[in-house]
């Protein structure tokens, strides 16, 4: 596999102190497979844990490690900005902090690259979570894959390679849990060609998900609405109408319109 031209490696962290290190030390273990020139940035989101002394020590022994660390939690989506913003390579790969996806399997992502492949998808073999978890996840897979037009089999799965460039032609908005489905659509719409493959999910063996309680549900709903606003009907009413040749009928098409995103190959 020849080599990739840079890689930088992006982990959101919060209270994720019993599984960063583990992270970072994984990754570091699996970029030289992939890219000569790699770091890694690890952006501490407000953790109340013992997360940012780890990184601290972590930082002290590895120079291609870069420590960001935010005051006061802003969220899932606001720590992953953050960390895009930093990374200075030609590919980011990122992946959460917690432990539930295993690093090494970037080699997997890197490997299905091809010169025409901009983003490279992971999706679950298995998802190893509660069985409330996995109902709720697979509904909300079904849903946004409907509702916002996108043919992956797993728009829930944050383990992705793919090139930097693709910040020239997109920006980012979401705070919360919603930049994963905000980044697709916005990479998909942006004519990104994608491939996905196959990748291992693993039970959370430290902390507890910040993603599942009441509050966040609400606030992922409401942020889901209003990307729902912006990113598909605001776009489908500024697409032109399609003109008519002279004196041909007009045709309706109930089921699709000039706005529909296309496929991805």
């Amino acid at each position: 596999m020849p080599k990739l031209a840079g890689v930088t490696a992006v982990f959101p962290a919060y209270n994720d102190a019993g599984t960063i290190p583990s992270m970072v030390m994984m990754a570091l273990h699996a970029l030289p497979d992939i890219a000569d020139d790699y770091e890694v940035v690890v952006v501490n989101d407000g953790s109340r844990d013992r997360t940012a002394e780890m990184l601290s020590e972590l930082e002290a022994h590895y120079p291609r490690l870069r420590v960001v660390t935010h005051p006061v939690n802003r969220g899932y989506g606001a720590a992953l900005r953050s960390g895009f913003g930093l990374a200075t390579k030609e590919w980011i790969f990122y992946t959460d902090g917690d432990a539930q996806y295993d690093p090494h399997e970037m080699r997997l992502l890197a490997q299905a690259l091809r010169p025409d492949v901009d983003i490279v998808n992971g999706y679950k073999i298995s998802r190893s979570d509660p069985l409330h978890r996995v109902i709720i996840g697979r509904l909300y897979h079904h849903f946004v894959r409907i509702v916002f037009g996108l043919p992956l089999r797993d728009t829930d799965c944050d383990f992705r390679l793919f090139r930097r460039g693709l910040f020239n032609r997109v920006t980012l908005e979401s705070d919360s849990g919603t930049i994963a489905l905000e980044l697709v659509k916005k990479f998909h719409d942006a004519g990104a060609h994608f491939v996905e493959v196959p990748v291992h999910h693993y039970h959370r063996a430290y902390g507890q998900s910040q993603f599942f309680n009441f509050r966040r549900l609400v606030r992922t709903a409401v942020q889901l609405s209003s990307l729902w606003w912006k990113l598909v009907v605001v776009p489908r009413r500024a697409a032109p109408a399609a003109a008519p040749l002279p004196g041909a009928p007009a045709v309706e098409t109930p089921n699709s319109g000039p706005g529909d995103p296309p496929r991805v190959n």
